[in-house]
């Protein structure tokens, strides 16, 4: 595969003057074309070490301006990051739309560490490989434009590069002498280099080899490329993605009895007695306030999310765990309509941004399961775009859950005549008239569209390691019982296991590290 980066290319420096200049004019004319566009561009830069990767980002930051550019660096995780899910770092890193961001290494510096360290074997190492793939196609479809450098170099003059650098007090070799070890199993490094490439290497995200011996080589092909991907990708309205999926739904008989829901299954006529309320009320708080330090000592994340009808009891049941909850240890997140900031970014990633460190609790009031249920119906978000969300929401769920997270999901259903009932007394008590609105009233019209959602929703998304409870919620002091006992017996068996024995058992590249720590 490297063979093609040790051909000896060069470029003169008559030439490279010549073509430079040109090269500049080209790309800031494709970066303000790119500001007026929906498109975010992500550029990964890796490859052997002394290949000057970093020499390459600064003759970029040069040539582009650096408003609309950001660089990162993805070296040692610090405090902040580890108790987060790996990936949150990455999110974090994702430029806005019109944008560039350029990534030292990207998610793909910590595998390859990893495996040439040994700390984990070829089938994690393609397991790792295979989300990645996965995140890149779900970057790619929401319009971001991937362009992936490997700079090679051949032993030989990797060696005399390294003896250089290290008289150089300017490089970061003075600085991290321990990176000299990838140089001394090149085989090893290159082996492992190949297999990475070759698993992600697809059209929609590709890599470019570059050879890196001659530096001016080096920074015009790279300058060139990344100007041809980006006015290749101006040129298209629309990223040419794979077919959405899951497929289309099943055709049902027309039969009433034939098209029911889980909904419908619901036997919304549960009660409560007031007395027979307080007493569990008492005890549950008690317990989840317990539960809640336990899961603080432990580093463990509480996640839980609300969903349901309007007027549903979300706002209730919400507020008797957080009433029993030291304020230092939870978060509340109201999600309402995406703000500009959120809209230049893939719908998950103002979930992201959120996700609390190591041992809090937060609660969501409407979550991202926005995206196949209100954007769905309204029309917000295209039937492409909700498709794929089940499979985009489903491995965002397992993350959280593999770092470690409790994570439970509620969904709060009340009937049509309850409803009704709740909406007019909203509108009849002065505290509570902010809490109806008119696209309440609407939603009422498209109860049938939602409840054909709310079932496909939760047969696509509710996992082993993420379930959907069903709240029967005619009665508040009945549904609020039911959330809080949830809550209580879902934290009491999380403690019980170790990250470890979380998420559907498929060990990757980073996941055993994670392990150790615990």
């Amino acid at each position: 595969m490297f063979e093609a980066t040790k051909v000896g290319r060069t470029v003169s420096k008559d030439e490279f003057k010549a073509q430079r200049d040109e090269l500049r004019t080209e790309l800031l004319e494709a970066q303000r074309r790119l500001k007026e566009s929906n498109i975010s561009v992500i550029v990964i830069v890796s490859g052997v070490e002394a290949a000057g990767k970093g020499e390459v980002v600064n003759r970029l930051n040069e040539w582009l301006d650096t408003r609309g550019v950001q660089t990162f660096a993805f070296w040692e995780m610090s405090d902040e990051e580890r108790e987060r899910p790996r990936y949150w770092r990455f999110w974090r890193a994702l430029p806005p739309r019109g944008e560039i961001g350029i990534l030292f290494g990207g998610w793909y510096l910590g595998p390859i560490e990893q495996r040439f360290q040994g700390h984990c074997d070829d089938a994690a190492l393609d397991a790792e490989l295979a989300r990645i793939v996965d995140f890149e196609r779900m970057l790619t479809q929401d319009n971001a434009l991937i362009v992936k450098f490997w700079f090679h170099l051949s032993e030989k003059d990797q060696k005399r590069r390294l003896k250089e650098l290290s008289r150089d007090d300017r490089s970061r070799w003075k600085m991290l002498p321990e990176k000299s070890k990838f140089s001394e199993q090149y085989q090893l490094f290159e082996h492992v280099a190949e297999r990475v490439i070759r698993q992600s290497d697809r059209g929609i995200a590709p890599w470019y080899l570059v050879e890196a011996e001659d530096t001016r080589y080096r920074d015009l092909t790279v300058g060139k490329t990344l100007l041809q991907a980006i006015h290749a990708r101006l040129g298209r309205q629309q990223v040419v993605t794979e077919p959405a999926t899951p497929s289309d739904p099943l055709q049902l008989p027309e039969s009433q009895s034939a098209q029911i829901t889980l909904l419908d299954q619901l036997d919304l006529s549960q009660s409560l007695e007031k007395d027979a309320y307080k007493e569990q009320l008492k005890r549950l708080q008690a317990e989840v306030n317990e539960l809640a330090w336990t899961a603080y000592k432990k580093r463990r994340t509480t996640v839980l999310v609300f969903e349901g009808v309007d007027a549903g009891g979300k706002g209730g049941a919400i507020r008797r765990i957080t009433q029993a909850v030291d304020a230092r240890l939870y978060r509340t997140i109201p999600v309402a309509a995406p703000t500009d900031e959120e809209k230049a970014h893939h719908y998950l990633w103002r979930f992201w941004r959120h996700i609390p460190r190591a041992g809090h609790i937060i609660l969501y009031d409407r979550s991202w399961y926005g995206r196949v249920l209100v954007e769905r119906v309204e029309g917000f978000a295209t039937e492409a775009e909700w498709r794929r969300a089940y499979a985009e929401i489903n491995d965002f769920e397992e993350q959280l859950v593999e770092n470690g997270a409790i994570l439970m999901k509620f969904w709060l259903q009340v009937s049509d005549e309850e409803q009704l009932r709740r909406f007019k007394d909203r509108e009849d008590t002065p505290y509570k008239r902010y809490k109806i609105t008119d696209e309440d009233w609407r939603n009422r019209e498209r109860w049938p569209e939602y409840k054909a959602a709310v079932n496909e929703m939760v047969a696509r998304t509710s996992t082993e390691y993420a379930p959907w409870t069903l709240v029967e919620g005619d009665d508040k002091l009945f549904a609020r019982i039911k959330v809080l006992q949830t809550v209580c017996d879902g934290m009491r068996e999380g403690l019980k296991k170790k990250k470890g024995e979380l998420g559907v058992g498929v060990v990757r590249c980073g996941d055993l590290l994670r392990a150790e720590e615990d």
